[in-house]
């Protein structure tokens, strides 16, 4: 059974529209061997220093999300893959703290498959970086620029996949165009996105 992790506690006293709800994931969480942790601000509930579950609140619902849920079993057919271009994690989503209680077994069930799942050692397959779409504007740049796609090539893959996502996913060139422009710098610097 996990601890309380003092660090945590305010996230269970915010004044949010998914507080209770929380509170009925975090009992559910504790009762496993998981140790609790703060991690982007969120509980993250990890198993010898890997992320298994994490809590997080959006608009509509609140979710747990699994780190490795694409190898999980699912048989209720419940895990959600956020979007499409998340490529290993996967969610239950809640609309109540009444739901919860009412899918408590299944919850636990979910979990001590996460669990088995990283106890295992399997790992995901991850799709290259090569395989994620250039889009037009960006690889106009870097044909013109030397300096800037040398700088991307050196970034890691996850810091090369990030611009590559957030640049293609708008829809107009225009915007494509902005979001390249706005990032010259931070890729020119070495650093991510989210650096």
């Amino acid at each position: 059974m996990a601890k309380k992790n003092p660090k945590v506690e305010w996230y269970f006293k915010q004044d949010d529209q998914w507080v209770d709800a929380f509170k009925k994931l975090r009992a559910i969480a504790l009762e496993m061997p998981l140790t609790e942790e703060l991690k982007w601000g969120h509980p993250c509930y990890s198993l010898d220093g890997t992320n298994v579950v994490l809590m997080h609140g959006f608009k509509e619902y609140c979710a747990l999300l699994f780190y490795k849920g694409s190898l999980m079993q699912d048989p209720k057919a419940i895990l959600i893959q956020q979007t499409k271009d998340v490529q290993v994690q996967r969610q239950i989503r809640f609309t109540s703290a009444a739901q919860i209680v009412k899918m408590k077994a299944t919850i636990k069930a979910y979990i001590k498959e996460a669990i088995a799942v990283e106890k295992s050692g399997v790992k995901p397959v991850m799709k290259k970086t090569s395989e994620f779409k250039l889009p037009d504007e960006f690889r106009s740049r870097l044909e013109k620029d030397s300096r800037l796609k040398q700088a991307f090539e050196a970034l890691t893959p996850g810091r090369q996949r990030g611009y590559l996502l957030f640049f293609s996913s708008a829809k107009q060139s225009q915007t494509r165009e902005a979001r390249i422009e706005k990032n010259l710098d931070r890729i020119l610097d070495g650093m991510g996105l989210d650096d």
